[in-house]
């Protein structure tokens, strides 16, 4: 398939790929059309590894990014890995030019074992 042009671009959670694939899997059933190898592969990887909803990873995202030291890509992957350590964070954290303090840390282990609850 050749891409002519970007239409747009978004970031998103691994679950909320799992829900978008799954819906378009659907469809495509419904339709009677094939679903390919490549795109099967692709929706066992994220339901394998998704661990939350859609929804709920898209608000941990949010509240994340009301953090002063978050930028969304960080955020998205903290949704996708749902760390449940300090140095689990730290190591996404490792190659950015800045550390966390403990607190900062507890609070984002905080918001994601809201998240997983």
């Amino acid at each position: 398939m050749i891409v002519k042009e970007v239409l747009s671009e978004e970031l998103l959670t691994l679950a909320e790929v799992r829900e978008l694939l799954t819906r378009i899997a659907e469809e495509r059933r419904e339709k009677g059309l094939e679903v390919g190898y490549g795109f099967r592969k692709s929706l066992h990887h994220a339901e394998q590894f998704s661990k939350i909803s859609g929804e709920k990873s898209r608000e941990l995202v949010n509240r994340l990014l009301e953090l002063e030291k978050m930028r969304p890509t960080i955020a998205v992957r903290i949704a996708d890995i749902l760390p449940q350590s300090r140095d689990e964070i730290r190591s996404i954290y490792a190659k950015e030019k800045y550390t966390l303090s403990n607190e900062e840390l507890d609070q984002i282990l905080d918001y994601v074992l809201e998240a997983i609850e």
